[in-house]
């Protein structure tokens, strides 16, 4: 952009930008006599956009020459210094120096060319990224972007032409605001648990379709104030003043108690102390990772924690169980052989196909019309009858897979069968292992039954896992 105030061009410029020049591009033939330029037809311009080179065709930019004779007419100063001629254009022509290296605003010191950058930086950026953009401005800091900006183009718009915008409800918010978006039937349903009910208790009373407890905190506060008249003295009275000071006293205690109430239910709403489809799926989440005893353990830290920061909790011990079992993944594949991350697809598919291959190879040993004891002599089976038992029977569960499963690593080679063949996670094995070894030591033995009462499962599972403790001397048996 060229400067508001016409100057003369200084003689270094017009030494710079002699001509008539040589110029073997042109398309005239070349002037053999000087032409002395009277300096006073040079100005200079505001422009508000970058024209291209009418020459070679390249993108101009300050400074530049505009024609003074000719409409429409830059060149870049290489072709101008040429002396290059297109049209009706000559090289002796009147011209303009287009520059923008001038201050903009009196007393900002900021040239007209850091304003355009700064425009342009801050629509790219966004209003109120001053770090990013003064990154991108040279020599500029980030309090300096936001003061200039808020100087002269918000508090004191002092260039011409800047719109005033006034803070009404349309501006601020580019239409009427509105109290509600949404219609009560797009939310979802609040709910609704019966009184006396497990989630009723785990709610401590709040009733989320009136958010509203049904005990609230400092219950009968109102007493203080159901009985007090405003016109019980009289004015000619000689208690008078005593009187309403005391009912100013007893106003103020309920406001008081008011606020205490309103108080914890702050604290309740800010610590998500009430929160239970939030819990449920916090619980689901952190499943694979933290676990869900740990996870209902550690719920206990919301009352210390705000919503945020028991989040960002969680979240890092979720994160450490990924890690965990992202480790325990290349710990497996290290044991089998592999060294190489391009082998590990190989080696799932070729795992699946033997865990195929040894259910299918079981259900096949199962059968009793392939078992190798039917060939020996003097054996005979009644197919019909094997059938109609088996068909009758209940079919066996397949072994579960606890590879990966929380607390897979802490079992040895032994544990790991049971669990998968009584179906059985491992951290719940290992709960149960410690309950059982924890009431052994206080007797010394333990009968089944009171194992039966302890874990409260199957009681196939707990006579298995039962006898495998005090196979393994975990566990003792009471003597006979």
């Amino acid at each position: 952009m060229a400067n508001p105030n016409l100057t003369d061009m200084t003689e270094e410029d017009a030494a710079d930008l002699q001509f008539p020049k040589d110029c073997s591009s042109s398309r005239t033939e070349k002037i053999e006599h000087d032409v002395e330029l009277d300096v006073s037809v040079v100005k200079d311009e505001i422009i508000t956009s970058d024209p291209t080179c009418h020459i070679c065709k390249t993108a101009l930019t300050e400074p530049y020459i505009r024609c003074a004779v000719c409409n429409n007419m830059e060149l870049c100063p290489p072709c101008f210094s040429n002396g290059s001629e297109i049209g009706n254009h000559r090289n002796d022509h009147d011209y303009i120096i287009i520059k923008n290296e001038f201050p903009l605003i009196n007393g900002s010191g900021w040239t007209a060319k850091q304003e355009l950058e700064f425009l342009d930086v801050l629509q790219e950026c966004g209003f109120s990224n001053w770090v990013d953009m003064a990154k991108r401005m040279q020599g500029k800091l980030a309090e300096e972007c936001k003061n200039h900006y808020l100087q002269h183009y918000i508090d004191n718009q002092t260039l011409p032409g800047l719109p005033k915008i006034e803070e009404t409800k349309a501006s601020l918010f580019s239409c009427e605001p509105i109290p509600y978006l949404y219609k009560l039937q797009d939310l979802e349903e609040p709910p609704r648990f019966a009184s006396n009910t497990l989630n009723c208790k785990l709610l401590a009373g709040y009733n989320p379709a009136r958010s509203d407890f049904e005990v609230n905190f400092d219950n009968h506060a109102e007493l203080l104030i159901s009985e007090l008249n405003y016109d019980e003295f009289d004015i000619i009275d000689d208690n008078y003043e005593l009187g309403k000071e005391l009912q100013i006293a007893i106003v103020q205690a309920y406001n008081n108690r008011l606020k205490e109430r309103m108080r914890r239910r702050k604290i309740i709403r800010n610590h998500g102390l009430i929160a239970f489809r939030r819990t449920i799926s916090w619980i689901q989440r952190y499943e694979c990772t933290i676990t869900r005893t740990l996870a209902e353990r550690l719920l206990i830290f919301m009352q210390l924690l705000s919503g945020i920061e028991f989040d960002y909790f969680m979240e890092g011990l979720h994160r450490a169980g990924e890690l965990k079992n992202y480790l325990r993944k290349l710990y497996e594949f290290r044991s089998n052989g592999l060294k190489h991350f391009h082998s590990v697809p190989m080696f799932q598919k070729l795992s699946k196909l033997r865990q195929e291959n040894d259910k299918e190879r079981k259900q096949y040993l199962n059968n009793p019309e392939y078992s190798w004891k039917t060939i020996l002599p003097g054996y005979s089976v009644n197919f019909n009858n094997s059938v109609s038992n088996t068909m009758s029977q209940r079919k066996a569960a397949p072994p579960l897979a606890i590879k990966g499963l929380p607390g897979y690593e802490k079992l040895n080679s032994a544990e790991k069968e049971l669990c998968s063949v009584t179906r059985i996670v491992p951290n719940n094995y290992l709960d149960f292992k410690q309950l059982l070894i924890a009431e052994n030591k206080k007797s010394g033995s333990l009968r089944l039954a009171q194992a039966r009462v302890l874990l409260k499962i199957d009681v196939n599972k707990t006579r298995k896992i039962y006898d495998f403790l005090t196979e393994k001397g975990y566990i003792n048996k009471p003597s006979q």
